[in-house]
Protein backbone atom coordinates (compact mmCIF):
# COMPACT_ATOMS: atom_id res chain seq x y z
CA UNK A 1 0.00 0.00 0.00
CA UNK A 2 2.98 2.20 0.64
CA UNK A 3 4.17 1.95 -3.23
CA UNK A 4 0.76 2.98 -4.49
CA UNK A 5 0.33 6.32 -2.71
CA UNK A 6 3.22 7.74 -4.19
CA UNK A 7 2.86 6.03 -7.86
CA UNK A 8 -0.66 7.41 -7.53
CA UNK A 9 0.84 11.35 -6.63
CA UNK A 10 3.12 10.62 -9.28
CA UNK A 11 0.90 10.03 -11.92
CA UNK A 12 -1.39 12.53 -10.99
CA UNK A 13 1.66 15.03 -11.43
CA UNK A 14 2.11 13.86 -14.56
CA UNK A 15 -1.69 14.06 -15.70
CA UNK A 16 -1.41 17.41 -14.48
CA UNK A 17 1.34 18.32 -16.54
CA UNK A 18 0.06 16.52 -19.74
CA UNK A 19 -2.95 18.88 -19.17
CA UNK A 20 -1.43 22.11 -18.52
CA UNK A 21 1.52 21.48 -21.55
CA UNK A 22 -1.70 20.73 -23.80
CA UNK A 23 -3.95 23.92 -23.21
CA UNK A 24 -0.59 26.54 -22.61
CA UNK A 25 -0.40 26.11 -26.30
CA UNK A 26 -4.30 26.80 -26.87
CA UNK A 27 -4.43 29.72 -25.16
CA UNK A 28 -1.65 31.20 -26.49
CA UNK A 29 -3.02 30.55 -30.21
CA UNK A 30 -6.15 31.96 -29.24
CA UNK A 31 -4.95 35.72 -28.21
CA UNK A 32 -3.31 35.72 -31.93
CA UNK A 33 -6.67 34.81 -33.56
CA UNK A 34 -7.37 38.67 -35.46
CA UNK A 35 -10.49 39.43 -33.17
CA UNK A 36 -7.72 39.30 -30.17
CA UNK A 37 -4.66 41.43 -31.27
CA UNK A 38 -2.14 41.38 -28.66
CA UNK A 39 -1.69 44.61 -26.95
CA UNK A 40 2.15 45.98 -27.64
CA UNK A 41 1.89 49.01 -24.86
CA UNK A 42 -0.52 50.77 -22.59
CA UNK A 43 -1.10 53.96 -20.60
CA UNK A 44 -3.95 55.39 -18.63
CA UNK A 45 -4.85 59.02 -18.16
CA UNK A 46 -7.56 61.27 -19.39
CA UNK A 47 -8.94 61.76 -23.05
CA UNK A 48 -10.11 65.38 -24.44
CA UNK A 49 -12.10 66.05 -27.19
CA UNK A 50 -10.55 67.87 -30.62
CA UNK A 51 -11.22 71.32 -30.95
CA UNK A 52 -13.97 72.40 -33.65
CA UNK A 53 -11.98 74.63 -35.27
CA UNK A 54 -9.20 71.70 -36.33
CA UNK A 55 -12.13 70.36 -38.95
CA UNK A 56 -10.97 70.64 -42.61
CA UNK A 57 -7.27 71.71 -41.20
CA UNK A 58 -4.04 69.31 -41.90
CA UNK A 59 -2.80 67.70 -39.08
CA UNK A 60 0.85 67.25 -38.06
CA UNK A 61 0.85 63.70 -39.93
CA UNK A 62 -0.47 66.00 -43.58
CA UNK A 63 -3.64 64.43 -43.94
CA UNK A 64 -7.01 66.50 -43.30
CA UNK A 65 -8.58 66.59 -39.88
CA UNK A 66 -12.40 65.11 -40.54
CA UNK A 67 -14.21 64.85 -37.03
CA UNK A 68 -16.45 62.05 -38.69
CA UNK A 69 -13.38 59.92 -38.83
CA UNK A 70 -11.81 57.82 -35.54
CA UNK A 71 -8.57 60.00 -35.38
CA UNK A 72 -6.58 60.92 -32.00
CA UNK A 73 -3.89 63.22 -31.50
CA UNK A 74 -0.94 61.72 -28.64
CA UNK A 75 2.46 63.11 -28.18
CA UNK A 76 5.14 60.46 -28.68
CA UNK A 77 3.21 57.74 -30.68
CA UNK A 78 4.10 57.10 -34.31
CA UNK A 79 1.91 58.45 -37.10
CA UNK A 80 -0.56 55.69 -38.07
CA UNK A 81 -0.14 54.04 -34.85
CA UNK A 82 -4.11 51.74 -33.89
CA UNK A 83 -4.92 52.61 -30.44
CA UNK A 84 -7.70 51.04 -28.73
CA UNK A 85 -9.42 53.68 -26.17
CA UNK A 86 -11.30 52.31 -23.37
CA UNK A 87 -13.67 54.69 -21.07
CA UNK A 88 -12.89 53.62 -17.65
CA UNK A 89 -16.10 54.85 -16.62
CA UNK A 90 -18.26 52.59 -18.91
CA UNK A 91 -15.47 50.28 -20.25
CA UNK A 92 -16.95 51.74 -24.24
CA UNK A 93 -14.39 51.29 -26.79
CA UNK A 94 -13.25 52.66 -29.86
CA UNK A 95 -10.49 52.09 -32.46
CA UNK A 96 -8.44 55.06 -33.49
CA UNK A 97 -5.42 55.86 -35.42
CA UNK A 98 -2.85 58.55 -34.50
CA UNK A 99 -2.96 61.23 -37.33
CA UNK A 100 -2.30 64.02 -35.13
CA UNK A 101 0.34 65.77 -32.28
CA UNK A 102 -1.02 66.79 -29.08
CA UNK A 103 -2.83 67.39 -26.65
CA UNK A 104 -1.05 70.45 -26.02
CA UNK A 105 -1.94 73.26 -23.11
CA UNK A 106 -4.19 73.31 -20.41
CA UNK A 107 -5.33 69.71 -21.35
CA UNK A 108 -2.02 68.51 -21.02
CA UNK A 109 -1.21 70.03 -17.74
CA UNK A 110 -4.18 68.33 -16.83
CA UNK A 111 -3.41 64.58 -17.43
CA UNK A 112 -4.75 64.53 -21.08
CA UNK A 113 -2.83 62.13 -23.16
CA UNK A 114 -4.57 61.78 -26.03
CA UNK A 115 -6.93 63.93 -27.99
CA UNK A 116 -10.18 62.30 -29.97
CA UNK A 117 -12.13 62.83 -33.00
CA UNK A 118 -15.73 64.18 -32.19
CA UNK A 119 -17.01 61.02 -33.73
CA UNK A 120 -14.38 58.71 -31.15
CA UNK A 121 -15.41 60.66 -28.49
CA UNK A 122 -19.08 60.22 -29.18
CA UNK A 123 -18.36 56.15 -29.79
CA UNK A 124 -17.28 56.10 -25.92
CA UNK A 125 -19.97 58.34 -24.63
CA UNK A 126 -17.85 61.29 -23.64
CA UNK A 127 -18.98 63.49 -25.97
CA UNK A 128 -20.74 65.52 -23.57
CA UNK A 129 -17.55 65.80 -20.28
CA UNK A 130 -15.10 66.75 -22.94
CA UNK A 131 -12.42 64.87 -20.67
CA UNK A 132 -12.55 61.54 -19.39
CA UNK A 133 -10.23 58.74 -18.06
CA UNK A 134 -9.14 56.08 -20.62
CA UNK A 135 -6.78 53.38 -21.12
CA UNK A 136 -4.80 53.45 -24.16
CA UNK A 137 -3.90 50.38 -25.98
CA UNK A 138 -1.67 49.69 -28.93
CA UNK A 139 -2.63 47.47 -31.64
CA UNK A 140 -0.18 47.85 -34.51
CA UNK A 141 2.38 50.44 -34.52
CA UNK A 142 2.73 52.70 -37.43
CA UNK A 143 5.48 53.84 -39.29
CA UNK A 144 5.96 57.40 -38.51
CA UNK A 145 5.49 58.91 -41.79
CA UNK A 146 4.15 61.46 -43.30
CA UNK A 147 1.15 60.48 -44.15
CA UNK A 148 -0.08 62.86 -47.15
Amino acid sequence: MEFVRPMCALVGMVGIGLVLSATIPTVYAAQQVAGHPSVLDTQIGDATLYAARFEGRKTASGLIFEGDKAMAAHRTYPFGTVVRVTYLRNRRSVTVVIVDRGPYGKNRQEGAIIDLSPVAAKRLGMLRVGQARVKLEVLAWGNGKYLN
